[in-house]
């Protein structure tokens, strides 16, 4: 059951399983207003039609030793469309990059990167990031706090 369009049924249950990715089915049903099978059978659907990503533990990145949060802007010496793949594929592998965003204006790309103090990033930074094929620019911002943290998106807001 193939989609491209949500029901408010469709909605509550992603907007459940984006609060609380381990819900059981029956908790998610209940909620939902359905019976245990149709509700199983609309979350696969919504899995299959690319509606649900996939699901994730939400991991506190200090108490597992990454204390340092940096967003990199980098920009590139060619926009040519191989370029920027290659740029995309490159950082795909580098695992202190948690999210890459291109982007328009000056900076072709802002990183979301961490790393477990401020000497690992520098040696990441000078050995994985600046010296990459076609980089010409990389300019860092270290964080100082996280003041607000929603994954997701906000699904009560759509179509507004």
């Amino acid at each position: 059951m193939k989609r491209d369009s949500l029901d408010k049924i469709d909605i509550k249950i992603l907007s459940i399983l984006q609060e609380n990715g381990r819900i059981t089915n029956v908790e998610l049903a209940e909620k939902v207003e359905l019976s245990a099978p149709p509700c199983l059978r609309r979350v696969r659907s919504l899995e299959k039609s690319g509606f649900i990503k996939g699901y994730h533990a939400d991991l506190a990145s200090d108490k597992l030793g990454f204390e340092v949060t940096v967003f990199a802007m980098v920009g590139l010496h060619n926009q040519a469309e191989s370029d920027l793949r290659l740029f995309e594929e490159r950082v795909s592998l580098l695992p202190y990059v948690r999210e890459c965003h291109m982007l328009n204006g000056e900076i072709d790309f802002i990183l979301k990167c961490v790393a477990p103090d401020l000497t690992a990033f520098q040696s990441f930074l000078t050995n994985e990031l600046t010296s990459a094929p076609n980089v010409s620019s990389v300019k860092t911002s270290l964080t100082i706090r996280e003041s607000k943290y929603s994954p997701g998106i906000p699904i009560d807001l759509r179509n507004q």
